[in-house]
């Protein structure tokens, strides 16, 4: 009775469930496994925005990769800014989703080295070649709080993010891009400041990193898993269906092939 099995609708469609059942299954991991990253990088954000400055030369030096371990710790630096090698970082959105520029002012240090502070958010100017009106920087010494941050790459060299872009415009906050421009040496990664508080609030400083929501990626993977469990579940009843159609069909046949001719039928 289950020779229908072999039919080539069958085959195919038994085929195509023993290969939706791991793929499925493997989807429920994956979004496991970035439930578990995200757990994980909010857990990191926390513990690093809850430890106490230390003076950011402890943490990178001039060439340095800021490691995942140290993001967004919180470090402090005294120096004073160099507004001549002021750039703005283009495509940034605000809190409210706004976009704009963010502000990089080269801190020189006591010793001569650099770091460079992503002092905040501001808007673009009209004219998107046009450099915009920075709030300035505060002069004279300076003790900047902030939280550390790696280089941002997409794999290419950071100069060749300045090639077409207006003077003092870049898309990339790198160290090692800045170090050209400078000529001094610039530690590793960057500063986003969190204090001193800029006057009139302006450029707007970049909120804390959000480390409470987890998103939706547990209840993606349990849904897999859901439906990986359904597909031979739907298989068993597809089939239970198949078989019960053929055996009344069977049935059917069988009782018009016994039915007796009426009486009087022959001439």
């Amino acid at each position: 009775m289950y020779r229908f099995l072999l039919s080539r609708q069958w085959v195919i469609l038994t085929l195509l469930t023993l290969v939706l059942i791991p793929v499925m299954i493997e989807l429920g991991f994956w979004q496991f496994h970035r439930h578990e990253r995200r757990v994980a990088q909010n857990t990191l954000i926390a513990d690093n925005l809850a430890t106490k400055p230390v003076p950011v030369e402890e943490l990178t030096s001039p060439g340095h990769t800021v490691p995942r371990a140290d993001y967004w710790r919180h470090v402090t630096a005294t120096g004073t800014f160099d507004t001549a090698h002021e750039v703005v970082v283009r495509r940034r959105v605000s809190s409210d989703e706004r976009v704009g520029v963010h502000v990089l002012t080269p801190l020189v240090l006591k010793d001569g080295k650099v770091v460079l502070v992503n002092r905040g958010w501001i808007e673009a100017a009209d004219d998107q070649r046009a450099y915009p009106r920075v709030p300035p920087a505060p002069r004279g010494e300076v003790t900047v709080t902030g939280r550390l941050m790696a280089d941002e790459t997409t794999g290419a060299s950071g100069i060749k993010d300045l090639k077409g872009l207006p003077d003092r415009q870049v898309m990339l906050i790198s160290s090692a891009q800045q170090t050209q421009l400078i000529g001094r040496p610039v530690l590793g990664g960057y500063l986003e400041q969190t204090a001193p508080e800029p006057a009139g609030g302006t450029p707007e400083p970049i909120p804390d990193p959000d480390h409470d929501s987890i998103g939706a990626h547990m209840a993606y993977a349990v849904q897999w898993w859901l439906f990986s469990s359904g597909v031979p579940v739907g298989w068993v009843i597809l089939v239970r269906r198949e078989k019960r159609d053929r055996e009344a069909a069977a049935g059917e046949s069988g009782s018009a092939a016994g039915t007796p001719e009426p009486a009087g039928a022959t001439a």
